[in-house]
C-alpha cells in the first residue's frame, strides 16, 4: 500500500471515534496494553508529559513542546485530531512523521492489528510511541484523546500530569456531571507523579484532591502561580489560562532538574509556538478587510469563551459560518451564539456531520437566522462575497469545519 492507501485503511478498516462516534469507544485499556507488549513497550522508554482536559489540551501541549524545542531538545508531540493530514498527529520538533514510517509500521504489523481488532486510536498511539523511541526524542508531550482513565495514551508514566480544565463534553462516554468527567480526567494522575491543574470548579476540585491524596501526588493549581505570564502567538482569550498552566508545568520541570530551561526559552517558546509546532485553528486570523477568524472550539465550555471574545470585536456586520457534528447538544450551544449575525449553515464532510437543514431548524428557535449551504466551502465563499471591508466573519462549530477551509 502507498501512503494514501495506508491512511484509508487506518480510517476505514477499524472503528474510530472521530468518524463513528459511540461505536468506536472501548471501556478498557486491554488492547492498548496488548499492543504495547507486542511492540516491546516503547512507552517505558520515553520521558513524557501527559496532558488531559476538556479544552486547551492541544494549545497547552504545543506550548510545552515549543518551549522545550527553544531549550534545544528533540521533542515529540502527539495530538489529536488532525486538521488536514493524519501525520499532523505525530511530530518531532514540528516536523510530521514521514509517510514511509507510517506505511512501514502498518505494513509490518497489519496482521496483528486485524487479528486483535485494534481501533484506529490504539494503532495510532502505538505508532507514535514507536516513532518517538526510534527517533530517540529527549521528551514527548502526549495529549489525551478523550477522557483520561481509559484513554489509550494512559499507559505512560509521565514526569508530570497536566489537566487543563473540565467541561461537559463527550457525556455519553465520560458521564453527565462535572464530577464524573473530572474522575475520568483524573485517571491520568499516577502514583508519586506531580499533577498540574489548570482550572477547577467547586465540583471538580474535590475530585482532583482526592485522587492526588490516593496516589501521593503533589498537586499544583496553576491559578496559584503569581508571576508574569509571557505573551504568546496564540491570541484567543482562553489562551491566558493555558499559558499559566504551561508556566506552572515548566516550573516543576525546572525543579526536577531533568531539563535546562531558561526564561528566554520560555518567552521564545510562547512567541514561536505556531512556527515551532504548526498549531492551527485557535482564534486564527485568515484574512482582513473583512476580518476572518476561525476557531476549533466546539463544546459549551470552549464556545462560551470564544464567543465572548467575538462579542468584543468591532465590526459593521457579523457573518458566522457554522457547522457541527450530530452528537452535539444544540440546546446547550446554540444559545451562546449572537443573534445580531447572518448565519451560513453547513455540514462538514464527515459521517457525523449534522445536516445543515436540521442545524438551521434548531438555530431558528434561538433567534439565529441565515441560509443553508451544500458545503463548508460554499458557505465560506458566500460569506466572503456578502461581506464588506468593515465586516467580521467567524468560522466554527467543529474541528472538521475548520479543516475544510484551512
Amino acid at each position: 500500500m502507498n501512503y494514501q492507501e495506508t491512511v484509508n485503511w487506518l480510517f476505514n478498516q477499524l472503528p474510530m471515534y472521530q468518524t463513528q462516534g459511540a461505536s468506536a469507544y472501548k471501556p478498557n485499556l486491554d488492547n492498548t496494553i496488548l499492543l504495547a507488549n507486542y511492540l516491546n513497550n516503547p512507552e517505558k522508554k520515553l520521558k513524557t508529559i501527559h496532558v488531559a482536559g476538556t479544552n486547551g489540551k492541544g494549545s497547552t501541549s504545543s506550548l510545552l513542546a515549543s518551549v522545550l524545542q527553544e531549550a534545544g531538545y528533540k521533542v515529540g508531540l502527539y495530538t489529536s485530531p488532525h486538521l488536514k493530514d493524519y501525520r499532523e498527529r505525530i511530530k518531532i520538533n514540528g516536523k510530521e512523521i514521514t509517510e514511509e514510517f507510517v506505511i512501514n509500521f502498518v505494513s509490518q504489523h497489519k496482521t496483528f492489528f486485524e487479528s486483535h481488532q485494534l481501533s484506529f486510536f490504539e494503532m495510532t498511539v502505538g505508532l507514535a510511541f514507536e516513532y518517538f523511541v526510534q527517533e530517540k526524542v529527549d521528551i514527548a508531550i502526549i495529549e489525551v484523546g478523550m477522557g483520561g482513565r481509559l484513554d489509550s495514551t494512559n499507559i505512560i508514566t509521565p514526569l508530570i500530569s497536566v489537566i487543563t480544565n473540565i467541561g461537559l463534553d463527550h457525556t455519553q462516554f465520560l458521564g453527565n456531571t462535572l464530577e464524573a468527567i473530572a474522575y475520568e480526567k483524573a485517571g491520568i494522575i499516577k502514583p508519586n507523579i506531580p499533577v498540574v491543574l489548570g482550572e477547577f470548579t467547586s465540583e471538580t476540585k474535590p475530585v482532583f484532591i482526592k485522587k492526588a491524596i490516593e496516589t501521593n501526588s503533589e498537586k499544583y493549581f496553576a491559578s496559584d502561580l503569581i508571576e508574569e505570564i509571557y505573551p504568546s502567538a496564540l491570541l484567543g482569550d482562553y489562551q491566558i489560562q493555558n499559558r499559566k498552566t504551561v508556566m506552572q508545568t515548566i516550573r516543576i520541570l525546572q525543579q526536577q532538574n531533568e531539563y535546562i530551561i531558561t526564561e528566554e526559552n520560555i518567552k521564545n517558546g510562547f512567541l514561536n509556538v505556531i512556527q515551532n509546532t504548526g498549531l492551527a485553528g485557535r482564534w486564527q486570523q485568515l484574512g482582513e478587510n473583512p476580518t476572518i477568524i476561525c476557531d476549533t472550539a466546539h463544546n459549551k465550555h470552549g464556545l462560551s469563551i470564544v464567543l465572548k471574545q467575538l462579542k468584543k470585536q468591532k465590526f459593521k456586520n457579523l457573518h458566522i459560518v457554522l457547522g457541527v457534528v450530530n452528537d452535539k447538544d444544540l440546546d446547550e450551544i446554540l444559545p451562546l451564539f449572537p443573534k445580531n449575525a447572518v448565519y451560513y449553515f453547513c455540514s462538514p464532510k464527515n459521517l457525523r456531520g449534522l445536516h445543515p437543514e436540521i442545524l438551521k431548524e434548531n438555530a431558528v428557535k434561538f433567534g439565529l437566522k441565515g441560509k443553508v449551504y451544500n458545503s463548508v466551502s460554499e458557505a465560506y465563499k458566500k460569506a466572503k462575497e456578502k461581506s464588506t471591508a468593515n465586516d467580521f466573519i467567524y468560522v466554527g462549530g467543529s474541528t472538521f469545519v475548520i479543516a475544510e477551509i484551512l
